[in-house]
């Protein structure tokens, strides 16, 4: 397989620094692994503004980000509960299927999927004093729109709820202080904006609320409690961890820091965006959403109004070109989605604009032809 430039919000392109921390051996047991492991949980909770000293801890999990969000879903709610779940696209929609796969008590509160949820809204939901937490998507990644969490934060915590937040597109690269914020479980991955390779997620979240997780957990694995108690007894995992994609992610915390951490990255990714957005609205394409509610991470594109246009063949014939690019996830309408974080630079969004260009016309879509707007 040949390299090929990602587009996408992960897994994503990775330095060849990051790869190359992969090609060692471990033991999962070793003082060192063991060491390194517990620099990578406090060096998370830096990212995020807190500490241990402040109250607030990281724990590791192995699996996909979706496991984290299962984890704590299925750790920190009891059965006698009720969670509000705020969603204004796919993921939001994925926790209220974990919740009702679960049995949990819930109520969902939607909005247009170009829309960001209402702070106001919210407060009027929790009038409810059945509910006991809220969740959210910080950056949903189904459009790229960035939900004002600490609006939201605000609201819950004035209310006494318990907020949680998915941040896996967004942590890492959107300046984020879970205690300004009023998050008590932040959940996010190894391969995204940290730059890592697939392999685990992470939850941080305040000491307080983690403890009351105990005994709630309704399986084995995704034991939430139960994994951060076998971190801070020996600082070893309770099943077999992921050692190369934790070798990997250490390297990839290195990068972020030499970067100039959140802000740094911030900014490389706000400059991609910038260049791809302008590149494409020159080649004819309309943005899904307004930049106002647009994050840097990743953006939607309607479809051009053309009828030469299939987005499978305009898929392919990039992916032949070495870039390759995400499909829509909309309900409403027809869009795709290019992201530009990772390992990726001005050059590479400025190749990834030539390729769309030639692809167009090899489809003869050579007049720009922009998209309605809906």
């Amino acid at each position: 397989m040949k390299r090929k430039l990602l587009f996408t919000p992960g897994p994503l392109n990775t330095s060849a620094a990051v790869k190359e921390a992969m090609l060692r051996d471990v033991g999962s047991r070793d003082k060192d692994f063991i060491e390194l492991v517990r620099g990578i949980r406090r060096r998370l909770l830096e990212l995020g503004v807190v500490s241990q000293q402040k109250g607030y801890e990281a724990v590791l999990v192995q699996g996909s980000g979706t496991f984290g969000i299962e984890s704590v879903l299925s750790s920190a709610i009891p059965q006698t509960a009720k969670i509000l779940i705020l969603v204004n696209g796919a993921y939001g929609e994925r926790m209220v299927k974990i919740v009702a796969r679960y049995g949990l008590a819930h109520e969902v509160l939607r909005c247009a999927e170009n829309e960001v949820i209402d702070a106001g809204r919210v407060r009027e939901k929790l009038a409810d004093a059945a509910i006991t937490h809220v969740a959210v998507v910080h950056c949903e990644t189904t459009t790229g729109i960035l939900n004002p969490v600490n609006e939201i934060g605000a609201v819950t915590r004035e209310a006494g709820r318990i907020f949680i937040v998915d941040a896996m597109s967004s942590f890492g690269a959107i300046p984020i202080n879970l205690e300004t914020a009023g998050i008590d479980f932040l959940v996010s991955s190894a391969n995204k904006c940290i730059q890592g390779v697939p392999g685990f997620s992470f939850v941080l979240a305040a000491r307080d609320e983690l403890q009351k997780c105990k005994g709630i957990a309704r399986t084995l694995s995704l034991d939430l409690y139960e994994q951060w108690r076998g971190l801070e007894m020996d600082g070893q995992f309770r099943f077999t961890p992921p050692t190369h994609t934790l070798l990997a992610f250490a390297k990839a915390l290195e990068e972020l820091e030499r970067e100039g951490g959140v802000s740094g990255r911030n900014r490389r990714y706000a400059a991609n965006q910038k260049l791809l957005v302008t590149g494409m609205k020159e080649l004819g394409f309309v943005p899904y959403l307004a930049p106002a509610v647009q994050s840097p991470i990743i953006t939607a594109f309607y479809y051009p109004a053309h009828s030469n246009f299939r987005f499978e063949d305009f898929y392919s014939r990039l992916s032949d070109l070495g870039m390759v690019i995400y499909p829509g996830k909309l309900t409403t309408v027809e869009c795709f989605r290019l992201g530009n974080i990772g390992d990726l630079f001005e050059a590479d969004i400025r190749k990834l604009l030539d390729a769309i260009e030639h692809v167009l016309e090899e489809m003869n879509i050579s007049v720009p032809v922009p998209a309605p707007v809906r």
